[in-house]
């Protein structure tokens, strides 16, 4: 019962603090650039709608807590505020603001700053985020180039992968060196077809005639191939099966009850068909063999490519990978790699969501949120800080979808006003405003009604 109470305040503080910093970021980004360019900001609000008594005033500004707990919003002056737009920011107010001062009398370039500012502070945090990750920890390099096995069924087009055999190395995709598996699965995902896959020894390349438009055969085809990587733990998470049964990063994993353990793929295959089952490990340690009993925990997953829910075992273990190291220059350029690479995930999530590729049924919201957060933080602070910098780069992105009450919407408004050398008339931005108001509303109520779904499964 205590456990199951640590868990859900865990989640909570730590749902808290990731909403609640990057929603603090996001509307940093407004207010700063708001004030460089002049505009009076009237309010800056954590959360939405009618404000609670938690707030205080330095000089026109009015700082607030409101009371939904969803987002935040900086009210300047001008900025017309009637429809869903204006319920959801909660009150009007009545402080009388000199007319050069309001969003609206600015020129169009200074108001396009203005609304994209949110977008790029969380981009920059995320950007901050894996600098600070990539100069405290390094990074986590996967050298694997080798196949341990081809699973699972093939998608049309991609039946040549079948002629892989343990062992294989893939040498190049498309004429790029391979140098990792991260690459590997990077360009099965996102390289033009034909895919001209070379493995060495072998005088013709293996070919992968998968359209980038398909993307769900695409995950199908990277996911079908399996690296082979070293049986041996490099990293054993604290609080999981692994630390309280006495496993150690260096130990190699010899058996797992009767199989024999040839690769870390085999180990983590026994693992997870043994979940709420005891498992004997056999190991070698420090030149000796020994046996250790762990329980892997039941984990509750869903297939990527299909969204089957299943069971697994975890135990929380990592397999031994070199970790690169960074100076000043390296971590920053790392920062913006890794938020790049942040955003195209997402917008690879996006698209799959739009063409119907993936389930609406993946949309996570204030719930999931608090879970996904709750696990990592009781991973540490470089898995809660990798997660930040992620969702951070989730939030930028989303933002910039052209739905009117999103900051997208409004760069949609500007960039009409500016083909049109006008405005759009306040009934139609409003008109526009409320329609967006019901999509994000919708939106928000899947999300929440997912969240009660993952949480009270049939």
């Amino acid at each position: 019962m205590v456990t199951g109470l640590e868990t859900v305040l865990v989640a909570v503080g730590a749902g808290i603090v990731v909403l609640g910093a990057l929603i603090f970021v996001h509307e940093v980004g407004h207010f700063l650039a708001a004030k460089s360019m002049g505009i009076a900001v009237l309010r800056f609000s954590f959360g939405l709608g009618p404000q609670t008594p938690l707030g205080f005033r330095i000089g026109e500004t009015h700082y607030c807590i409101s009371w939904i707990p969803f987002g935040g919003f900086v009210k300047m002056a001008g900025l017309e505020d009637e429809g869903g737009a204006g319920a959801l920011e909660g009150e009007r107010q009545a402080a009388p603001v000199a007319p050069e001062r309001t969003f609206d009398a600015k020129p169009l370039g200074a108001r396009a700053f203005v609304i994209s500012a949110g977008v790029a502070m969380n981009a920059l945090f995320a950007v901050l985020l894996y600098a600070v990750l990539a100069g405290a920890y390094g990074m986590a390099e996967d050298p694997a180039v080798t196949v341990a096995e081809v699973r699972g069924s093939l998608p049309v087009g991609a039946g040549h992968l079948a002629m892989l055999r343990p062992g294989d190395r893939i040498v190049r995709i498309n004429g790029d060196t391979m140098r990792s598996w991260g690459a590997i699965q990077n360009a099965l995902l996102v390289a033009r077809a034909p895919i001209r896959i070379e493995v060495a020894g072998r005088a013709e390349p293996l070919v992968v005639d998968v359209p980038k438009s398909e993307r769900r055969s695409r995950l199908e085809v990277a996911r079908a191939l399996v690296a082979w990587r070293e049986p041996v733990i490099g990293e054993v998470l604290a609080r999981h099966p692994a630390a309280a049964a006495g496993l150690r990063s260096g130990d190699r994993i010899l058996r797992a009850g009767e199989d024999t353990i040839s690769s870390w793929d085999r180990f983590v295959r026994a693992v997870e068909q043994s979940a709420s089952r005891a498992l004997a490990l056999t190991l070698e340690r420090e030149g000796r063999q020994l046996t250790i009993t762990v329980t892997p925990r039941a984990t509750p997953v869903r297939d990527a490519a299909s969204g089957v829910p299943d069971t697994v075992g975890r135990i929380g273990v990592a397999p031994l990978l070199p970790v690169r190291r960074f100076g000043v220059l390296g971590s920053v350029g790392q920062g913006f790699r890794q938020a790049a690479s942040a955003g195209g995930l997402v917008l690879f999530a996006l698209k799959g969501l739009i063409v119907g590729e993936f389930s609406p049924r993946d949309i996570g919201g204030p719930i999931l949120i608090g879970q996904l957060s709750g696990e990592v933080a009781r991973l540490g602070l470089e898995p809660f800080l990798s997660f930040l910098a992620l969702f951070s780069m989730n939030l930028a992105v989303l933002n910039l979808l052209p739905i009117p009450v999103l900051d997208g919407g409004q760069l949609v408004f500007l960039l009409a006003e500016g083909i049109r050398g006008r405005p759009l008339s306040v009934e139609q931005r409003h008109r526009f405003t409320q329609v967006g108001f019901f999509l994000l509303v919708g939106i928000m109520l899947l999300a929440l009604a997912n969240d009660v779904i993952r949480l009270f499964p049939e």
